[in-house]
């Protein structure tokens, strides 16, 4: 599924003529911070920056920029005010004065530092001149911080790379010599900001499984998948091949997901109001009926006839990366669109998987699953926001399903549904009770045999970071990047891999021509036609952000089958030879919407420079 990430990049390199710089421009090590004088958190980490300082010598070059205090007048004074220092030696006085002359930023302090300034009775002339000279520099500063992401004081950069972690002196120091650990979490952290790497990672995985079935390992590699694997407690014992492990174990952490996502969109976000979710539930659900209708039009009967719903799908994580890819060509508002066509094509996937692609029904058990989902529910008005009761539940109900013949990764997303949600945390109180916790624990922090904060402090402070977020959000947050780089590449690696040779369309042209013809020409015009009609009749309004030609070229993108594709298929075809026909056609048809939606995209002017 798609992420936001904000940039976690430096927007321009450190330029000694312009930054104020501690240390030589040599430094191996060069730390960026964008600080207020009237920030509290910025004058404790200073100390901080001090004692790194220390240790690390000739090694650092530390670099200052402003990022003042939303609202402060003062705080925005405050860096004109050093902004107005003749050399780099008044400005780190200064700097350093307006850090730690008082505990709380005063007009004193701006008044003492003015002082040393020799701001006082200066020509006029002058004083506006330097006066406007300082304010663009800080504004300058402010946009700065802007393009790289701050979004609060400090924020630290590390060789232009945005720091996440704790500002105690080790966290620092581990982060600026670069351990293995800190570069290994780095990378990850990089290539998860980076908005194409799902769908990149689902690609690599995809090319490796078809590679290493068409190689001399491709029987062994066939054979893996097919090995069985159990669970086994004395006489009782479950067990499944390693590949149904991946579709109906794992891939529930990928329904999880998607339903989580589907609550989170209904609730607040682009589908919860009328007039913003109009526009793509329309274009969704014209992009699931026509592709089921054109595949029965070419397979009205037959064996393949129960393969309608492999082409109703769009894969989200392709889709978003070439729109990602193709940078500011493709307006935002367009990606919203085809985000939130997606999870509502996701709610027909599941429909159609729960009513028609499940096996033989056992009531017993289904009776049983019902009793959970009930218990799910008691959970949920019982208000237990703790996520291991859920998950116990869960597990007991994905066993439940699985054995009453629906498909056991619906477990997923009846889970999903019933994760708490909390109103939103009181921030101000939290970070009160935070500071007093801290305050009082520091206190005590020179005391003998004191190693660390108190286990009442901890607790209280496991209980402020737990309300900070609710169950729903912190799980979506964590199986959502699991779902993307973990769950997807070993489905794509467990199902995408096919021979591929003559023989096995043979016989199965009408199957390939189904499902291509409503992957490449049923998604975009049942998106088009769809929210056309929907505009037309007054229930939606396009956006006047991107064009009719932007809105096709997003349609047919969203042929991109793929994952849930591959998944039903799985299920409708019961025949190995159908199977890999149909991953064929699947692959096929999502390079081709691939390629032609981007080209559209490419060409397409944007409304601005060409009439609706």
């Amino acid at each position: 599924m798609s992420q936001a990430a904000i940039a976690n990049r430096l927007d321009r390199s450190v330029d000694d003529a312009v930054d104020h710089v501690l240390g030589p421009g040599r430094a191996q090590i060069t730390l960026v911070e964008y600080g207020s004088y009237a920030c509290p958190y910025c004058r404790a980490a200073n100390e901080r920056i001090a004692e790194v300082r220390d240790r690390l010598g000739e090694r650092l070059r530390y670099v200052f920029r402003h990022r003042p205090l939303t609202g402060s007048d003062l705080a925005l004074r405050a860096a004109a005010l050093v902004e107005r220092a003749q050399t780099a030696e008044q400005f780190w006085d200064a700097h350093v004065k307006l850090m730690t002359r008082s505990q709380v930023l005063t007009e004193e302090d701006l008044a003492a530092v003015a002082r040393d300034l020799g701001l006082v009775d200066l020509d006029p002339d002058r004083d506006a001149t330097e006066a406007e000279r300082a304010a663009a520099r800080v504004e300058a500063d402010i946009v700065s911080s802007h393009a790289s992401g701050v979004r609060f004081t400090p924020t630290f950069f590390i060789n232009e790379r945005r720091y996440d972690g704790a500002w105690d002196e080790s966290s620092f120091l581990d982060a600026m010599l670069g351990t293995l650990g800190h570069r290994v979490r780095a990378a990850a952290l990089d290539f998860a900001s980076w908005g194409p790497s799902a769908g990149i990672l689902l690609l690599l995985a995809t090319i490796l499984a078809i590679a290493l079935t068409n190689s001399p390992l491709g029987p062994a590699f066939e054979a893996f998948w097919h090995r069985e694997a159990a669970l086994s407690s004395g006489d009782a014992r479950f067990g499944m091949s390693i590949q149904h492990w991946v579709n109906d174990g794992l891939l529930t952490v990928f329904f999880l997901v998607v339903g989580l996502e589907i609550k989170r969109e209904f609730t607040v976000g682009h589908l919860a109001g009328r007039r913003s979710a109009a526009l793509p539930i329309a274009g969704a659900i014209g992009g699931m009926v026509v592709p089921a209708a054109l595949y029965v039009l070419v397979l009205p009967s037959g064996p393949w006839s129960h393969g309608w719903g492999v082409p109703m799908a769009t894969d989200t994580a392709f889709a978003i990366a070439i729109i990602v890819m193709m940078g500011a060509r493709v307006p935002i508002e367009l990606r919203i669109f085809l985000t939130a066509a997606a999870i509502v094509d996701d709610i027909g996937a599941i429909v159609v998987v729960a009513l028609f692609y499940s096996g033989k029904l056992q009531l017993g058990y289904l009776i049983a699953a019902l009793i959970l989902t009930g218990g799910l529910a008691a959970l949920n008005r019982a208000h237990v926001y703790r996520v291991a009761p859920y998950a116990l539940v869960g597990i007991a109900l994905w066993a439940c399903i699985y054995a009453g013949g629906l498909h056991a990764t619906l477990a997923g997303v009846l889970l999903a549904l019933f994760i708490p949600t909390r109103p939103p945390a009181d921030l101000a109180a939290l970070t009160a009770q935070a500071n007093s916790i801290m305050l009082a624990e520091a206190a005590h922090g020179g005391e003998v045999l004191r190693h660390g904060p108190s286990t009442p402090a901890l607790r209280a402070l496991d209980a402020i970071h737990d309300r900070l977020e609710s169950p729903a959000d912190r799980l979506l947050r964590h199986a959502g990047a699991r779902s993307s780089y973990l769950v997807l590449p070993l489905f794509a690696l467990a199902n995408a891999g096919v021979v591929v040779a003559p023989d096995v369309l043979a016989g199965r042209g009408t199957l390939l021509l189904a499902i291509m013809a409503g992957l490449v020409l049923g998604k975009p015009l049942g998106m088009l036609g769809a929210t056309a009609l929907a505009v037309r009749i007054g229930v939606a309004v396009k956006p006047a952000e991107y064009s009719w030609l932007q809105l096709a070229g997003a349609s047919t993108l969203a042929g991109i089958g793929f994952t849930m594709s591959l998944f039903i298929a799985g299920q409708a075809f019961a025949d190995p030879g159908d199977f890999a026909a149909a991953k064929i056609a699947v692959f096929a048809a999502s390079i081709i919407a691939a390629i032609a939606g981007s080209a559209l995209l490419w060409m397409a002017p944007g409304p601005r420079s060409r009439p609706d």
